[in-house]
């Protein structure tokens, strides 16, 4: 088991666009595994790649009735249904707020071996999925709120202990060759 330290809101690369991967080798099974025992460890039900300060847009996911991972992602909205409830983040401990998200997406990218994976997503896999694309672009889900609950999840976050911790020594990342910008 290979658990990373989570980065924590204030941390640049959480409001940094991740790159593309363009080679998928060991080193990304490599990071795949590492999200995945990460989420685990921490309880979480899906985390993106700079969450453990890796730039490349990877996330991996398990809501207890389906899990796996997706590389280069991307989604599109299926239908006009939106859900409002409770989200989450692992980059923000403590903090659980309504949002809305759309309860329908198509999501889209590659597994890593690089083979093509899409699904369909409703409910909280469809959320998750938008949750951790808005990580690989730099947008935090506290960023979706209305400006009322916005200013109180800030006021929770400024108010718990964790929040101005000192943030983990920031690593080359170990895919720095494999990803270009995009």
């Amino acid at each position: 088991m290979t658990v990373q330290p989570v980065r924590l809101f204030g941390d640049p690369i959480l409001r940094s666009k991740a790159i593309e991967v363009v080679t998928f080798d060991r080193e990304l099974r490599k990071l795949v595994a590492d999200l995945e025992d990460t989420m685990h460890s921490e309880g979480g039900v899906g985390i993106a790649a700079p969450q453990i300060g890796v730039g490349l847009r990877v996330f991996a996911y398990d809501t207890g009735e389906v899990a796996g991972h997706l590389v280069n992602p991307s989604f599109e909205v299926v239908g006009s249904d939106e859900q409002l409830g409770p989200e989450g983040c692992l980059s923000i401990p403590e903090l659980r707020i309504d949002c809305l998200r759309a309860n329908n997406v198509l999501a889209r990218g590659f597994n890593m071996h690089g083979e093509p994976v899409h699904f369909v997503a409703d409910g909280l896999l469809a959320r998750c999925v938008q949750h951790e694309v808005d990580h690989l672009d730099g947008v935090l889900f506290i960023d979706r709120l209305d400006p009322v609950a916005r200013k109180e999840a800030m006021r929770i976050i400024r108010e718990s202990e964790w929040f101005g911790a000192e943030p983990p020594t920031i690593k080359a990342n170990p895919l720095g060759l494999h990803g270009r910008k995009g």
